[in-house]
């Protein structure tokens, strides 16, 4: 029997392993780099051993250091989690032929055989399963639009749509590079793609006494740079469907002696046909769903059945209910989905019905904790959001209202995107498949309409107001800028999604708001005079409502608006303050009242958006450029962000070099712009 694992991993699938271990009476062993140190994984681990560094490939990645630090802590099993080595042969056989330690997982030759996907096409259509047009060479590519995949791993790295023959060669060699950094394995294919397909896919399982079963199906359609984000069971299917699913992805498990968890996806054409797309020899990132629906823990199936003892069933499970799972990721949607990084200062969602491990209700699987930094060097995704009920319906609308009503501060997040998603006709209605995002630019607008930031602006001066007068030394219980006739109006300032807002009001004898106005523009120097704190409101949206103000303390302000009372709740960080209301969440930053003076950046000069590595530089100084032209290429979360020019011009200053990392905020570039 397994008594200590360690878990090859990181972040949440390490914390949800662990769990699961817990109540095994497994002792669990986790491995960490530096960036990682500080993880709620490492400090939740029975042991941990440091792997020196903070790239994949110095840490993650490396297998002689990963052995190494189960031999130093008495492992006697290895989970290899998903991503990383879970799909390494290599790394399989190593783990039990050379070592001498339990893998949990299937077989390595199972894991070369699905790894090397087009071998794994021609294997599989040899038992059957349907398959779309495949070629290994860009110059045999005759039918488009296609799509480049990498060969190893999954998670959308290395996968490039191409609509025509000029745009081949870089999807492959940009494709290449990023599967090389994020699995080590620089193998890439192309296929046909397959336009508004659905992605299906098929949860089986296997044990060394020849079974292997189907645990049902996941739909998984809603996908941002090809890489879920939004997953459910059971995918919704026309029971003849679902049963010739179920068939082909059991055949292609028995093809293989398939052995533990394993995912078989399938793309669902518009025309009902379904054709393979590859065999996942691990256990999947959507998971939860499968758990919720079926109640069993996969995780405690793979470790039973790499102990050798059968699975207790040797039929599809019914599925009970319906589940939705979510991806919470650290990156800006609306900047094309750029990466965030740094602290998460608050990160709390309400109604939880339990954490990682199979559960009615509402289920949360995150990697992080209040206080937890996001780096730059591993995936995005922040956490996984799971919402069981009896119906669809009713688990996409707990969802979306868990997901409104989180407190997520300090690192931007796809959430209003996702609660969009959740809450649109067309997800209601099924109307799902892969280029959802690309049809529906109405979900990436922030939850907080735009007409009501003011309100929110105004609670967040009011909430700082609060917490000055109760950290005064005297008088700490007068009215915030209090005075016995009334002369000037209280400012503060901020930036917010727009640029600046000045908010001013006034406060009346008895604390309650007297006045007050938002401006989102360009203030006049001198700024408005007194007059303009006695308008009842500012902006679009409420410069006709009443407001008035029911409470003010430094967490918390409820304003009355035209009768209707409002909560808002504010977390100050420093100059950062997050408010949480009814209609969304903003993040402001209050400016000082005599800022310092700042460096000056020259004009033209083009910032990094996000800490990383300058991998590519596509110009030379002296260049002329035109707008949208690519300058640079930056690595940062195991993705390739290209850097365009913004405007039309000559290359001034290149000032980083490839290879170069670079913070936020650092000069890239430097772009004189064409006088012409």
């Amino acid at each position: 029997m397994i008594t200590r694992l360690l878990v090859a991993n990181r972040g949440e699938i390490a914390r949800r392993i662990f769990a699961t271990c817990r109540t095994l009476g497994i002792t669990t062993i986790a491995v960490y780099s530096d960036a990682d140190a500080d993880a709620p994984f490492v400090a939740e681990a029975d042991l941990a051993v440091r792997l020196p560094g903070n790239t994949p490939a110095e840490t993650y990645l490396d297998m002689v250091q990963i052995l190494r630090a189960a031999r130093r802590s008495g492992a006697d099993a290895v989970h290899p989690g998903y991503g990383f080595l879970a799909e390494n042969a290599e790394f399989a056989t190593r783990v039990a032929d050379h070592a001498g330690l339990t893998w949990v997982g299937p077989p390595a030759k199972v894991i070369a055989a699905m790894g090397d996907k087009v071998a794994a096409k021609a294997l599989l259509a040899d038992v059957g399963v349907p398959m779309l047009p495949t070629w290994t060479e860009a110059d045999q590519v005759t039918d488009y639009p296609v799509l480049v995949k990498a060969s190893a791993g999954g998670g959308g790295r290395g996968m490039r749509v191409v609509r025509d023959p000029d745009g081949l060669a870089e999807a492959v060699a940009s494709a290449r590079r990023e599967a090389a950094a994020a699995f080590g394995d620089g193998t890439v294919f192309v296929e046909r793609y397959v336009e508004r397909g659905r992605h299906v896919e098929v949860q089986i399982f296997g044990d060394t006494h020849g079974t292997v079963v189907a645990l049902g199906a996941r739909d998984c359609s809603i996908q941002r740079r090809h890489q879920k984000i939004v997953e459910e069971a059971p995918a919704v299917l026309a029971p003849e469907l679902r049963a010739r699913l179920h068939e082909a992805a059991v055949a292609a498990g028995r093809a293989v002696d398939y052995v533990g968890a394993g995912t078989v996806e399938f793309l669902l054409a518009p025309d009902g046909q379904f054709h393979f797309l590859e065999m996942n020899t691990r256990l999947q990132v959507e998971h939860p769903v499968t758990e919720a629906v079926t109640g069993l823990d996969l995780v405690r199936l793979q470790l039973l059945v790499a102990e050798g003892e059968p699975l207790p069933f040797t039929t599809t499970p019914p599925a009970d209910g319906h589940a939705i799972e979510v991806r919470l990721c650290a990156e800006d949607p609306a900047q094309n989905f750029r990466p965030a990084t740094g602290t998460l200062h608050r990160f709390a969602i309400p109604g939880l019905s339990g954490e990682f491990t199979p559960t009615k209700g509402l289920r949360l699987d995150s990697g992080v904790l209040d206080g937890s930094t996001v780096s730059v060097h591993y995936d995005s995704m922040l956490a996984k959001l799971i919402a069981w009920a009896p119906t669809r319906a009713e688990a996409a609308r707990a969802l979306a209202g868990a997901l409104a009503r989180a407190e997520l501060h300090g690192v931007a997040t796809n959430r209003d995107l996702l609660v969009r998603v959740l809450r649109s006709p067309e997800f209601g209605a099924l109307e799902v498949d892969t280029g959802f995002l690309d049809r529906h630019a109405e979900v990436f607008a922030p939850l907080l309409p735009a007409d009501l930031l003011p309100l929110a602006a105004l609670a967040a001066a009011l909430a700082s107001a609060a917490a000055r007068r109760a950290d005064a030394p005297v008088l700490a219980g007068l009215p915030s800028g209090w005075r016995n006739v009334p002369a000037v109006a209280q400012v503060s300032r901020f930036t917010g999604p727009d640029g600046e807002i000045e908010v001013r009001y006034r406060l009346d004898r008895r604390g309650g708001l007297a006045g007050w106005s938002v401006d989102q523009g360009a203030a006049d120097p001198a700024g408005p005079g007194p007059e303009a704190a006695d308008r009842s409101a500012a902006g679009p949206g409420v410069e006709r409502s009443a407001v008035a103000l029911v409470e003010s303390v430094p967490d918390r302000v409820v304003l009355d608006v035209d009768g209707v009372r409002q909560a808002f709740r504010v977390h100050r960080v420093g100059s950062e303050v997050f408010v949480d209301g009814p209609a969304g969440a903003a993040s402001l930053v209050e400016l000082p009242r005599l800022p310092l003076p700042t460096a000056e950046v020259a004009a033209g000069s083009l910032l990094a958006p996000l800490p990383g590595a300058v991998t590519r530089v596509h110009v030379e100084v002296g260049q002329r450029v035109a707008a949208g032209d690519p300058l640079l290429t930056l690595e940062a979360m195991k993705l390739e962000h290209p850097v365009l020019t913004p405007t039309d011009g000559v290359v001034a200053e290149l000032p980083v070099p490839a290879g170069g990392q670079v913070r936020t905020g650092a000069v890239l570039a430097v772009i004189e712009e064409d006088a012409r």
